[in-house]
């Protein structure tokens, strides 16, 4: 790695920290080790590579999904994505071990906490039996089009969000067939660089 962005790692690295210790974050459990959405993914052969493992770019496309089908589960509708207030800025993958063909995979989420303008989900895929063979940290931050900035995330969109992981777990699963860089958008929580 190049000195240059390893002083840049170290520069970010001390904004984050002086972030961390002024915000109010509003928090679930972080050790609570439940998901209440769960999505099971169809593992296709365009996914593997010449090892038969799928490839650690659709591990991201599964995660993606997780998230938009989570986000439509907490939100009680299928989104018009042209209006959702938050961006990704961040993610974060964790690989485990492979995913190999004829394996029953799925991506469970969860919301982790809020910041002001910013949320904290974690996801991970994992087999029927309980084997983890990936993890996702992603944070998103609060967007205004208009403005084409960062922007507070809404009481009442966080409500929804807060409301649905306090609700007792259910057994949800679904079956699948088939920036801007500005110092508003850094994250409010240091992850290990």
């Amino acid at each position: 790695m190049s000195q240059g962005l390893l002083r840049q790692k170290e520069r970010i690295g001390v904004s984050l920290h002086k972030i961390i210790r002024t915000m109010d974050i509003e928090q679930i459990k972080p050790e609570n080790d439940t998901y209440k959405h769960r999505l099971q993914v169809q593992i296709r052969f365009s996914d593997l590579d010449a090892l038969n493992h799928v490839n650690n770019s659709f591990q991201a496309q599964y995660y993606d999904l997780g998230r938009i089908n989570y986000f439509e589960q907490v939100m009680g509708e299928q989104l018009d994505w042209t209006k959702v207030v938050v961006v990704i800025v961040n993610t974060e993958n964790n690989f485990f071990s492979p995913i190999v063909q004829g394996e029953k995979v799925f991506v469970e989420t969860k919301l982790v906490r809020f910041g002001n303008r910013s949320m904290y989900m974690h996801q991970r895929l994992i087999t029927d039996r309980g084997i983890v063979k990936g993890t996702c940290r992603t944070i998103l931050a609060g967007f205004d089009k208009r403005t084409n900035s960062s922007a507070p995330i809404s009481q009442d969109f966080k409500d929804r969000f807060l409301s649905y992981e306090a609700k007792p777990h259910l057994a949800f699963e679904v079956s699948l067939i088939s920036c801007r860089s500005r110092q508003e958008f850094l994250p409010t929580h240091r992850f290990p660089i």
